[in-house]
Formats: structure tokens, C-alpha cells, sequence
């Protein structure tokens, strides 16, 4: 299960640290859509 995990994380280290950021960005500074949007493209790329 531990492997696991770590597997997950070490795949998709990026997708987790920008959704993160997106995250804590909208719960310090308000929820912007359009910000949001925009991050979340840059999961595709």
C-alpha cells in the first residue's frame, strides 16, 4: 500500500503540486474563476 502511494506521488508530482496551489491560492485570495481555469489547463499541458 506505502509503495503505492509513492508510486502515485512520484507519477504525478506535478498535477498534485498545481492542484495544490490552485487550492490554497483560491482560499487565500477568494475564488476567481477565470484563475482557475486557466491553472487547471496547464494540467493538460
Amino acid at each position: 500500500m506505502k509503495e503505492q502511494i509513492k508510486t502515485f506521488v512520484i507519477r504525478y508530482k506535478k498535477q498534485i503540486i498545481i492542484t495544490t496551489g490552485i487550492i490554497i491560492l483560491n482560499l487565500i485570495f477568494g475564488f476567481d474563476a477565470r484563475f482557475t481555469l486557466i491553472n487547471l489547463l496547464w494540467l493538460l499541458v
